[in-house]
């Protein structure tokens, strides 16, 4: 078996996966520590190491709020799990999961962690990349920077480095997925069949990756989990602004840390600084948390918009949500409310969106009446974009809608399909059933056939043909749906959503 391999920056040694037919490589680096005049600057080479580098344990998890394993928070009973857990600016690593028995040209699945662009981590157990690699596919997890340490811009970090200004955590992104290019046939990897993926802002991740003009050839598929975004009614999603606008917040919050210079913020000790932005997030709230920011270098645009970009890489996209996240309906109260916002948002159209609602209008009638998934409308908006514009690339759309087991009774809240995907259910304290199992082990053969082909229909793990997932079309609308039992099922847009996407799809860019 397989177990020490040598890359561009020396030998690696892994360990076996609880199945010894993989071998588990952890905490690889692919870039230099952001540390010093590394912290706001884009990833630089990585050094070469003597000896075997021991790839036994995850490194630090990056910079972000410190985790409270509280176990009557949802997400920290979910999987964050260990409060003690190390973190430190020194995190730019990634982890592989590969069969071991010396198998070539794998396809590669590089994933990338989901939390707002603000926390989250690659040793998330959740993102155990085992019974992925079991179907034949080399795994990789990446860690990025995330928050202040990720995404703040100041006008000074533009002028060192017009070249890379912003969006470091993407930068990170970009660099680990290079590392892979040119290092993963080492594993067993194919270099030229890579799929990138991603849940929640892990999603948003691929979304920017797509549309960065310099990763041309990078990457040949892409999965978005919960994390395409198109607004179906009017309102400002909090994580991308001009860069000007990302340079006034840094300033502002230079003045918050008390510095006169970046030299000086940089030399803040890593915590301070952390927590620092922690308390001008909650003084200032979620307008003021670093996020994205179209620098006209790698982001030339509001990567949520990806389907619209011209330019954007032409690559088939898996993507979906769960059943009850992201909804969405006009901010109105009552009757007058309504009338007043529709008005507002829609001007000579606001007839047409009242004739829509019951009337009088109350505040339940408006939510029910007016509830649209805003991933949804990403996908039908992305798919509508692709036919008029005759751009013939796959998109499969699936929803989530699977009963979740729990005390807690939480519905298929944000982020519980990624058990599914990544078949790791035995890892949680839920108690799933039979049924359960079978739906992840459906999801992830999915998953593979589409990381593999570009295509998620095939056989299954158990050799059987896996029910037909036909790509989305807006003519004849069918998504997949992952409930008790995983089935296509028609989903037409409704007359609401309908004039929704007219709207949205003729407003000038």
């Amino acid at each position: 078996m397989i177990r020490r391999v040598k890359t561009e920056n020396g030998w690696i040694k892994g360990l076996p996966a609880a199945d010894p037919r993989i071998t588990s490589y952890k905490g690889i680096p692919y870039a230099a520590p952001p540390v010093g005049m590394n912290r706001w600057r884009a990833p630089q080479p990585c050094q070469d190491w003597k000896g075997d580098l021991e790839a036994y344990a995850f490194s630090p998890i990056p910079m972000q709020a410190p985790i409270s394993a509280d176990p009557k928070q949802l997400y920290d009973r979910e999987w964050h799990v260990d409060k003690e857990i190390p973190m430190g600016e020194n995190c730019l690593t990634l982890n592989i999961w590969a069969p071991a028995d010396g198998r070539e040209n794998m396809p590669v699945f590089v994933w990338y962690f989901g939390g707002g662009l603000q926390v989250g981590y690659s040793a998330e157990m959740e993102f155990d990349g085992e019974r992925i690699a079991r179907r034949g596919i080399v795994v990789v997890t990446v860690n990025y920077r995330v928050g202040v340490f990720g995404f703040l811009c100041h006008p000074e970090i533009t002028q060192e480095a017009p070249e890379a200004p912003a969006n470091f955590g993407f930068l990170d992104q970009r660099a680990a997925t290079q590392w892979v290019k040119r290092n993963i046939a080492a594993f067993g990897g194919d270099p030229d069949n890579i799929t990138i993926g991603g849940q929640s802002a892990g999603g948003m991740s691929v979304s920017a990756q797509m549309t960065c003009p310099e990763n041309k050839g990078l990457f040949q598929r892409a999965i978005i989990q919960s994390g395409a975004f198109a607004p179906p009614y009017p309102f400002r999603f909090g994580l991308c602004s001009d860069l000007d606008k990302a340079e006034e917040r840094g300033k502002a919050f230079f003045d918050f840390l008390g510095v006169k210079s970046l030299s000086e913020a940089r030399n803040m000790d890593a915590v301070t600084l952390r927590d620092k932005a922690l308390e001008w997030d909650g003084i200032h709230g979620w307008g003021k948390t670093f996020g994205e920011a179209v620098d006209g270098v790698f982001s030339k645009r509001n990567s949520q918009e990806w389907f619209r970009d011209e330019n954007r890489l032409p690559v088939p996209v898996l993507l979906g949500h769960t059943s009850s996240e992201f909804i969405h309906s006009p901010q109105a109260k009552n009757d007058t409310e309504l009338r007043e916002f529709s008005e507002k948002a829609f001007g000579n159209q606001a007839k047409k969106l009242l004739s829509f609602f019951s009337r009088p209008a109350s505040e339940e009638s408006i939510r029910k009446e007016g509830s649209v998934n805003s991933i949804e409308f990403a996908v039908r908006a992305a798919a509508r974009h692709q036919l008029t514009n005759g751009i013939h690339i796959p998109l499969y759309y699936y929803q989530f809608d699977a009963e979740i087991p729990g005390w807690d009774h939480p519905g298929t809240f944000h982020s519980v399909d990624l058990w599914f995907f990544f078949e790791t259910l035995a890892k949680c304290w839920r108690p799933f059933r039979g049924k359960h199992y079978d739906l992840a082990r459906q999801m992830c053969d999915y998953w593979c056939n589409f990381i593999k082909t570009g295509d998620p229909n095939g056989a299954g793990s158990d050799g059987e043909q896996l029910p037909y997932w036909p790509a989305f079309d807006p003519k004849a609308p069918v998504r997949m749906n992952f409930g008790d039992t995983s089935a296509a099922h028609q989903c037409p847009a409704g007359g609401l959503v309908d004039f929704l996407l007219d709207q949205y799809l003729s407003e000038k860019e």
